[in-house]
């Protein structure tokens, strides 16, 4: 079983911070907590999102994927200021196979680039996601890189074009097998010369993910091919 690298994570914090925060609870409250997020999760996954319009007012905190950024891509774009991007790519080489499918590995991509929030005042990522080049179209390596990760339902899928290229976009739930909440979660794929490319949102719970989404609609609006 492949389980996302930013799922997994996110879900082992998820789990400290229930725990805490749910001791002493009654069954009624658990119940009433559990319903409202898993009503909140569908809300997020299924309407249209109004965060691109938000987008335009996000200042950008630079552009990344270029050669000598801190994430060299097949693409460019930019992040929202504070995020900040470390690149994964060849995390995986020095760990076992297991390991490395489990956390750096999902469907036919592997991690590339992390664009953490936490100095933004978030708890999630946006992470890019890189492949082999080839002839699957970007709707094909949503739906692959979603098949990879267990939990996943509600999928909502709609085309989308950013400057010079065109692409598939999917909102989605995802229900941890930790802490058996849904949270909405949302990713984008286009295909390059280079191979494909996926950007994943994900976080805490569906209300950082909400949170989230103008940095994401930022770095779709700005996205080009290198």
């Amino acid at each position: 079983m492949q389980v996302g690298a930013g799922n997994a994570w996110r879900g082992l914090v998820h789990v400290a911070l229930v725990a805490g925060l749910l001791t002493g609870c009654g069954e009624a409250a658990e119940d009433a907590a559990q319903a409202t997020a898993s009503a909140s999760a569908a809300g997020g996954a299924d309407k249209a999102t109004t965060a691109e319009s938000a987008a335009k007012g996000v200042e950008s905190g630079g552009a990344i994927g270029a050669a000598g950024s801190a994430c060299e891509l097949p693409v460019t774009f930019d992040i929202a200021a504070k995020w900040e991007a470390e690149s994964v790519a060849g995390a995986s080489e020095d760990m076992p196979e297991e390991v490395a499918d489990m956390v750096w590995r999902q469907g036919p991509l592997t991690a590339a680039c992390e664009v953490d929030a936490k100095p933004a005042g978030h708890i999630g990522f946006l992470r890019v996601w890189t492949g082999e080049p080839g002839n699957t179209d970007a709707r094909a390596v949503l739906e692959e890189f979603l098949a990879a990760e267990k939990g996943v339902s509600g999928e909502k899928y709609r085309p989308f074009e950013a400057g010079d290229l065109a692409g598939a976009e999917v909102g989605y739930l995802y229900e941890s097998e930790l802490t058996d909440e849904p949270k909405a979660e949302r990713a984008l794929a286009v295909t390059t010369p280079d191979g494909p490319v996926v950007l994943h949102l994900g976080g805490l719970d569906t209300a950082e993910h909400e949170a989230m989404l103008p940095a994401y609609e930022l770095a779709k609006r700005t996205l080009r091919a290198s």
